[in-house]
């Protein structure tokens, strides 16, 4: 953050940068004065402990060598004792030591008093050496000693002189040491109140100055945080924080303004979500359009939309729909007074995959200037002069061009435009316009599709109806042959043309059971056709499924013996009456038995079991046959469906057994269930609706 003041507030930096620099300043200045007293009082301490103190300590050696003389040599002179003269000349061989090393620490004015008492103790000496050649107690001694006590007295008034003066400057010393001491720790103790002062002023004013306005932003940001999106911080106080407070407010305006852009955002992928399911409702390529080119409009507050389709084969793609604000849709003869554009323009266009929009399309209807980044020769040299004509008498201000289509090749494109300079094509808006644009690609493929679908479906119906119409007449006029062929092989048998050999009934019994089968045949494509046709019906009588099935057993007995298929049959003891066609329900035994037997190798077993169970009779038919592949178990009702192991044994059939059974049953409200395993046999149950038994049952 900046340290400068700023209009109207200040910086926190400048004053925490002053106050600290006010600190460092006296704690600086109670450095220096602590160190100047330390140096001055170092600088008295020396000078007292290496000068004045060692001048004194010499001074009074001095006096003490020359007392030592004169009273070695008042001894001497009294006694003549040997040992008091020794004394003395060792004092007098002692004292110019002494004077030396005190005219070495002494100052000038101590100097002085020196080489007085230096002469005075010459002369004391001179003495003194005269009175060592005299004789102890003699009248010369006397004298000289009465001639040397006044010499000493005066070299003693000179010492003493010095001692006091030198006295005195240690005590002096020691008196401005101790007050530069006191003085010192005044300042230092005033410089340190002053120290801690500026800083509880500057803490306590620097604390208040941040901690208003940052709890004021705290409060902000709380309620922006809630949800409070007008919540702004106000811009006050130090220029640091008013920054912050500037960078917060522009955060939310900025959140704001995406909000804003969210929540148009949100309405319009509402819009259009609505027009593309509306769009998706329509199947028909021009409903399609339609409701496209409306909602596309009114969605984008558009106050023109056009939807131009290419078209096979041509190098100009014309306006297939439009709309304005005022009038809506316009009809064929608004459509053709549009000019068409272009194909290498959509083609170009649909190449780059995204939306062209301009905000200023009059400053660009000149002949021959190129529009900014627009597709194929839109973007070379303009518009044509057809195009340029038709956009002005339209008032086209901004103009949004998305190309519409699936796959590798362009359908056509989707141009919106606007007549106000003051509302320009927002990016949200070219998003979801791009959104409709692709639904409304979508859609159109999908109705293309559908009207291809269409057509093959009404292809395949009328296929299907010339083949149920083939099979149905082709049914017939094989059933008329058939039944003189079945005829007159009953009256060969009768004997009345004649006798015929065992070989001659032979071969008639092979002519009866293929016509016989024929005939089978012939029934179920004519069952299938009705069935088709939707003509297939019941004629339902009261009957017992018991003399069914042991009518049905019967007709299929010597084909199963023939087989060396076991058969047998489970019937209980009381009716199992059903409200049925007795032809169609023993059509389903002979159609489950026949197949049954087909498919069961020699010596396999059949088993037909009816049973009451919970108000239905429950019909089911068992063998030890090849079975069904798992897989395909769930084909076997279809139309012409064989299982692929009897193909690949050459089992003959048609697939269409069961096919019927299942519709016979389902046509008397009941249910076809088949269980199989390859290779160990198949299980067909048809449940069907029983009623009470009454006293008399039609016979089959």
């Amino acid at each position: 953050m900046s340290g400068r003041k700023g209009a109207g507030g200040y910086s926190v930096t400048r004053r925490l940068g002053t106050a600290f620099g006010l600190m460092t300043g006296l704690i600086v200045l109670v450095a220096a004065g602590v160190l100047t007293a330390a140096l001055i009082g170092h600088r008295a301490s020396d000078e007292i402990i290496d000068r004045t103190q060692p001048a004194l300590v010499d001074n009074l050696r001095l006096h003490g060598e020359a007392s030592d003389m004169q009273r070695s040599m008042r001894g001497y002179l009294l006694t003549g004792d040997q040992i008091q003269l020794d004394a003395y000349l060792t004092a007098r061989q002692a004292y110019p030591a002494i004077l030396a090393s005190a005219f070495e620490r002494g100052d000038s004015q101590a100097d002085r008093n020196l080489r007085t008492q230096a002469q005075q103790l010459q002369a004391y000496v001179r003495i003194t050496d005269q009175q060592a050649r005299a004789a102890p107690r003699s009248e010369q001694a006397a004298r000289l000693t009465r001639e040397g006590t006044v010499r000493y007295n005066a070299f003693e008034a000179t010492n003493h002189d010095l001692e006091e003066r030198l006295s005195a400057d240690v005590l002096r010393m020691d008196e401005r040491a101790d007050g530069i001491v006191r003085v010192s720790t005044v300042w230092v103790a005033v410089l340190l109140i002053a120290a801690l002062t500026a800083a509880v002023y500057t803490s306590v004013r620097t604390t208040r100055s941040l901690v208003r306005p940052l709890r004021g932003m705290e409060r902000t940001l709380g309620r922006l945080t809630a949800g409070e999106h007008s919540a702004r911080a106000k811009e006050h106080g130090p220029a640091e924080i008013r920054a912050v407070a500037r960078s917060v407010n522009t955060l939310a305006d900025e959140s704001e303004r995406l909000r804003g852009i969210d929540d148009e955002r949100r309405r319009l992928s509402g819009i259009a979500r609505d027009v593309g399911i509306r769009i998706r409702e329509r199947l028909d390529v021009d409903e399609v359009l339609d409701a496209a080119c409306t909602g596309i409009g009114q969605g984008l507050e558009a106050d023109h939309v056009f939807i131009l389709l290419t078209q096979e084969d041509s190098q100009v793609v014309p306006v297939a729909r439009a709309w304005n604000a005022e009038q809506g849709l316009l009809t064929a003869e608004g459509l053709q007074a549009l000019p068409p554009i272009p194909a290498e323009v959509v083609r170009d266009h649909y190449r780059r995959g995204t939306t062209w929009s301009i905000d200023n399309l009059p400053d660009y209807l000149s002949a021959g200037v190129p529009l900014p980044d627009a597709p194929g020769s839109f973007g070379r040299t303009g518009l044509p002069e057809e195009n340029r004509d038709a956009a002005r008498a339209l008032g086209l201000y901004s103009v949004l061009l998305t190309p519409i289509g699936v796959g590798e090749e362009p359908l056509g494109a989707v141009c919106l435009s606007r007549s106000s300079p003051e509302h320009p094509w927002r990016a949200v808006e070219i998003d979801i316009a791009e959104s409709m644009a692709s639904g409304v690609g979508r859609a159109m493929h999908n109705s293309m599709l559908y009207g291809q679908e269409a057509a093959l479906v009404e292809k395949l119906r009328a296929l299907d109806q010339a083949k149920s119409d083939f099979l149905s007449t082709v049914s017939h006029e094989l059933r008329t042959p058939l039944t003189s062929i079945v005829g007159y092989v009953e009256l060969l048998r009768d004997d009345e043309t004649g006798s015929l050999s065992e070989p001659q009934h032979r071969m008639l019994d092979i002519v009866d059971r293929n016509a016989n089968r024929l005939r089978a045949l012939i029934e179920d494509l004519l069952t299938l056709s009705r069935i088709e046709a939707g003509t297939f019906s019941s004629q339902k009588v009261e009957v017992d499924l018991r003399q069914l099935v042991g009518s049905a057993v019967d007709t299929i007995r010597p084909a199963a013996e023939a087989a060396s298929v076991h058969l047998e049959t489970d019937c209980p003891e009381e009716p199992l009456v059903l409200e049925a066609d007795s032809d169609q329900i023993d059509r389903v035994l002979m159609n489950l038995l026949s197949n049954a037997v087909k498919f069961t190798p020699s010596g396999g077993q059949v088993r037909v079991q009816a049973a009451a169970d919970n108000g239905e009779v429950v019909l089911s038919v068992s063998d030890t046959g090849i079975g069904i592949p798992q897989k395909e178990c769930e084909q076997l009702f279809s139309r012409f469906f064989r299982a692929s192991n009897a193909v690949d044994q050459a089992i003959p059939g048609t697939g269409l057994g069961l096919t019927i059974v299942q519709t016979i049953v389902a046509n008397h409200g009941g249910t076809t269930e088949v269980r199989s395993q390859e290779g160990e046999g198949t299980t067909v149950t048809a449940r069907l609706p029983r009623v009470a038994a009454p006293e008399t049952v039609n016979a089959p």
